[in-house]
């Protein structure tokens, strides 16, 4: 019961922070889920969710460098194979001898081989961490495209020179040509066994099918367990790197199902749905999972009477800028080694802000976290081990500035960043939706037929909600102006239909209570444009009484009186939405921007939309309504692909855009038809 408990609340935390990051977009997720696992610890006076390493690395890192593999261009990587395999292989030995040498002269108290086993935990960098700095801030592609590459790779170097480091100060033992052996053994066979392994089961895949077994449940199944399955088997049976395997079983299997995405559509969508939702959790639990451990590894340290906290933290922040500074002088010097060799193929030249980016961008993470707690208490001897307490307070110290580092400059020395005037006309993913669903309501208003009329706006009505949704998403200053101003014209057209009942009832054409019934209506329609949230709750529970009384009403009042009250509020209904568009129409006629126009233009078809609904009985018709709808609906799906095709064409998207975009629709496309199938 209690494991259940600890899920939940891990899930719970998990959507609270996603719900704070969106209103604190500037602040990192991975900081706020960090936070949260820091309040729940302390609320809850617990000591921590202590996880092995091992387990943690199946659970989490396996899964996820698995996904980082299949989705990691491998054109970028082959072209990028020297730096990143020099960012993960020869910077993490670097930062390991250099940052333990540093470590050790700055605190003399602590062993050298600890010193060197607690630079090597803060080698690696953390591929989460960089993902979500990532979606905050616009880091130039090269930059991202080697630290993302490096992260796939520094775990398993990182991991085993800590392994080694640690092994010296326990045992008092150390061989640098046995280190050198295991190391070059655990990265080859690793790398051999996930080639190997990772096309096995997709090759056990392809048999399963061809003797009849194509549940797309059953093989999007099969591909979940495939990353934890490949670890275990590399470690435990062969004792390589299981970091190493997932990643090249990733990149095999993305190179694989490029040839078979066509053959095996369904079984791809219900795979990357059922992984999103999985690397959600994981993402986020992570991070959490560390904030939970935070006061283990920092509590010791802060309780002990023989380190000072003071400079427990200045040597946090001298350790972390001794990293800092070896990672930046190492990227420089090697993009000037890369200029200097390859300076007629137009290789990029050495630049600071560049290594500067490259060194923020490589912050410490939940790796570190889990393997700085995986140090052991004691010695071979029994001795305890030296400085351990110091060591995590350290490690865990040095993961947060990082993150706040990131979080700081990042952002300051990106804005800077001059981007290609090639790209400057390039919609973002929301402005680029909207468009799309624009100009499918054009192009369903364009196919309106008297028999099509009614299933037409119905549609119409379901692309005008998800424009809505994007517009409320969108803070851009293009977004709210052209909100304010559709605003403002609704507004004129219920202003409109105020004047015409009033005028009625004071002529007497409309009954007193109908005419009041009508002003509440327009009130709530004139407070739903603020987009208040508490209008929503409010306007929920007004239409649930409405139509509570309706019901009421149905059976209480006679069927023929019943239905000439309705008659007459329809057309009472019907005069005020046409006299809303007569002034709009008078509105049309004033000079303006072509802009303004589309605008009250779009406003009069949505009034018409709802005269031609409320002119015509919905009951009449259904199965010939439906075929109706479903044809509307494929030419609105084509107008969806034919419009991204014109944006890329155009130069307003990119390559990677469209297919982000295509793959939204199918999305859409594929839910919408599984609906209309129920």
């Amino acid at each position: 019961m209690n494991l259940l408990l600890i899920i939940l609340m891990l899930l719970l935390c998990l959507l609270i922070s996603d719900v704070i990051s969106h209103f604190i977009p500037f602040i990192p997720t991975a900081l706020i889920q960090i936070g949260l696992g820091l309040g729940i610890a302390f609320i809850m006076h617990s000591r921590a969710i202590e996880l092995e390493t091992e387990w943690f690395l199946i659970l989490f890192v396996a899964p996820l460098l698995y996904d980082d593999g299949r989705h990691f261009s491998r054109e970028n990587l082959w072209k990028m194979r020297e730096p990143i395999f020099g960012n993960a292989i020869i910077l993490v030995l670097l930062t390991t001898i250099l940052g333990g040498y540093f470590i050790h002269w700055l605190m003399p108290y602590m062993p050298l081989a600890a010193a060197f086993a607690l630079a090597a935990v803060l080698s690696p960098t953390d591929p989460v961490a960089v993902n979500g700095i990532a979606r905050r801030v616009h880091i130039p592609p090269k930059v991202l495209t080697l630290v993302r590459g490096e992260s796939l790779i520094n775990d398993a170097s990182g991991l085993v020179a800590f392994n080694y480091a640690i092994a010296a100060v326990v045992t008092g033992y150390f061989s640098l040509r046995d280190a050198a052996l295991n190391f070059t053994y655990m990265f080859i066979v690793g790398a051999i066994l996930g080639l190997t392994l990772g096309l096995m089961i997709d090759w056990i895949g392809f048999i399963l099918r061809k003797k009849g077994i194509r549940d797309a449940t059953f093989h999007s199944l099969l591909q979940i367990l495939t990353p934890f399955i490949i670890y275990i088997v590399t470690e435990e049976v062969f004792h390589a790197s299981g970091v190493i395997a997932v990643v090249v079983a990733g990149i095999a299997h993305a190179a694989i199902t490029e040839h078979t995405s066509t053959m095996l559509a369904k079984e791809k969508v219900i795979s990357e749905n059922v992984w999103s939702v999985l690397l959600f959790v994981l993402n986020g639990v992570v991070f959490i999972l560390l904030g939970l451990n935070i006061p283990l590894s920092m509590g010791a340290a802060v309780a002990s009477e023989d380190i000072n906290n003071w400079l427990a933290i200045a040597g946090v922040l001298v350790i972390w800028l001794g990293i800092f500074g070896i990672r930046f002088v190492y990227s420089y010097l090697s993009t000037a080694v890369q200029y200097l060799i390859a300076k007629r193929q137009g290789a990029e030249a050495p630049s600071i802000k560049s290594s500067l980016l490259i060194s923020l961008t490589g912050v410490r993470g939940a790796v570190t976290m889990v393997a700085v707690l995986s140090v052991p208490t004691l010695l071979a001897s029994g001795e305890d081990f030296p400085q351990r307490s110091l060591i995590l307070f350290i490690a865990t110290g040095v993961i947060l500035v990082t993150l706040v580092a990131a979080t700081l400059f990042l952002p300051l020395l990106c804005k800077t960043a001059k981007e290609p005037s090639s790209t400057l006309r390039q919609l973002d993913f929301n402005a680029a939706m909207m468009r799309i669903f624009l100009a499918t309501i054009k192009r369903i208003r364009a196919e309106i037929t008297p028999e099509n009329e009614l299933v037409a706006d119905e549609l119409i009505s379901e692309y005008k909600r998800m424009v809505k949704r994007i517009q409320n998403e969108d803070n851009s200053p293009e977004t709210q102006v052209y909100l304010k101003k559709l605003n403002e014209m609704k507004y004129k057209g219920l202003r409109a239909e105020a004047d015409y009942l009033r005028d009625a009832r004071e002529n007497n054409r409309i009954d007193p209570v109908v005419y009041e019934k009508f002003e509440a209506t327009l009130d709530r329609r004139e407070e739903a444009l603020s987009n208040d949230v508490r209008f929503s709750v409010r306007y929920f529970l007004a239409k649930t009484l409405r139509l509570w009384h309706q019901f009421r009403r149905h059976f209480k009042q006679e069927p023929e009186k019943l239905k000439a009250t309705i008659n007459t509020v329809k057309e009472l209904q019907i005069n005020a939405f046409e006299a809303a568009i007569a002034s709009l129409e008078q509105e049309q006629l004033q000079p303006q921007n072509q802009a303004d126009g589309e605008i009250i233009a779009a406003v009069i078809l949505g009034y018409q939309g709802m005269i031609r609904r409320l002119g015509r009985e919905r009951s009449e018709g259904k199965e010939v309504n439906e075929v109706l709808k479903e044809e509307l609906r494929i030419k609105a799906m084509d107008s969806e692909r034919q419009e991204i095709q014109r944006m890329y064409e155009s130069g307003e998207i990119t390559i990677e855009q469209s297919r982000k975009l295509r793959r939204h629709i199918n999305y859409i496309e594929s839910a919408t038809l599984d609906e209309s199938e129920e």
